[in-house]
């Protein structure tokens, strides 16, 4: 059987589910694309090819090897779009809850029964059905669960709202012991700069107490600062528009002073390590050509 156990973002790396992009599919028509990142490579004629993705991903398992981190992949499905694991299911505590994801993205879930099969079934946990939540958007975080959020009053009008309130209450009642704190995020089913997808892409915390974020990701400068004043603004490595769009808060922590980290974020790369992290670097800029990085390519199982 599998052990569930993820209380945070960063402590030590024991088991995860790595995304795969083998047999990816062709590029999508633009009508098909669901979010607005996507579209902007589809209409430049840009769109991540499936070997370079394939390749890309491999670099992400060869560090977890190096770690000694249990890998499980989803099952192969042809002709689908299987890279963004965290956002079907996710891990807070022992147990695992699968998201209510958009119907397009309904059959990834099927992938990773051979994953499901060896996790007792007291410890799945199933959302009602008008719960619409993705991984992306949940963080555990101690006593509490950070959750994006789309307000209630826009969530119908963006493809790119993925997390509702209604997610945000079942959670709670699943979780009593848990303060569940939901951040309404900016979002725009046109602009990729204007568009927050899910917590990830505009905050992601990091051990030693530090933690990235992007200030115009929050519709609410109150919720924004809370954040801020949990690690403290010398802490918070702010990021830019631009930078948000590259995805440079969606990197993957293996351990409280070690990150996985696109190689090619400069800025960020050379602050960890100032701080005294150890910066394991990965080509990664394909896949985020489709909106998501490495947090969103990762379910974590099991930390220490």
């Amino acid at each position: 059987m599998i052990k569930l156990n993820v209380t945070d973002e960063f402590s030590p790396l024991k088991s995860v589910v790595l995304g795969t992009a083998k047999s990816n599919g062709a590029t999508p028509a633009l009508k098909d694309a669901y979010d607005p990142k996507s579209a902007e490579h589809i209409k430049a004629g840009t769109y991540p090819l499936e070997k370079d993705m394939v390749s890309e991903m491999e670099a992400v398992a060869t560090v977890f090897e190096k770690y000694g981190v249990t890998v499980y992949r989803p099952t192969v499905i042809e002709d689908y779009n299987q890279i963004f694991t965290r956002d079907i299911a996710f891990v807070i505590d022992d147990k695992i809850v699968i998201s209510n994801m958009l119907e397009d993205r309904a059959q990834e879930i099927n992938a990773i029964a051979h994953v499901l099969d060896q996790i007792p079934q007291e410890k799945i946990v199933r959302l009602s059905s008008y719960a619409k939540i993705e991984g992306g958007d949940v963080m555990p975080f101690g006593n509490y669960i950070l959750v994006g959020t789309c307000r209630v009053d826009h969530f119908n009008n963006y493809v790119t709202a993925r997390t509702n309130a209604d997610g945000v209450s079942n959670l709670q009642e699943f979780f009593p012991h848990k303060e569940v704190k939901s951040f309404a995020l900016k979002k725009s089913n046109y602009d990729p700069r204007e568009n927050a997808l899910h917590l990830d892409c505009c905050f992601q915390p990091l051990g030693q107490g530090k933690c990235i974020i992007h200030k115009e990701g929050f519709e609410f400068e109150t919720e924004y600062q809370w954040l801020v004043d949990q690690f403290g603004e010398e802490n918070c490595f702010h990021i830019t528009k631009e930078e948000m769009y590259k995805m440079y808060s969606n990197v993957f922590s293996i351990a409280d002073g070690v990150v996985i980290s696109e190689q090619k974020f400069d800025r960020l790369n050379d602050w960890l390590r100032k701080n005294n992290f150890t910066v394991e670097t990965v080509p990664y800029a394909e896949i985020a050509k489709q909106e998501g990085l490495l947090r969103c390519s990762t379910m974590p199982l099991q930390r220490a």
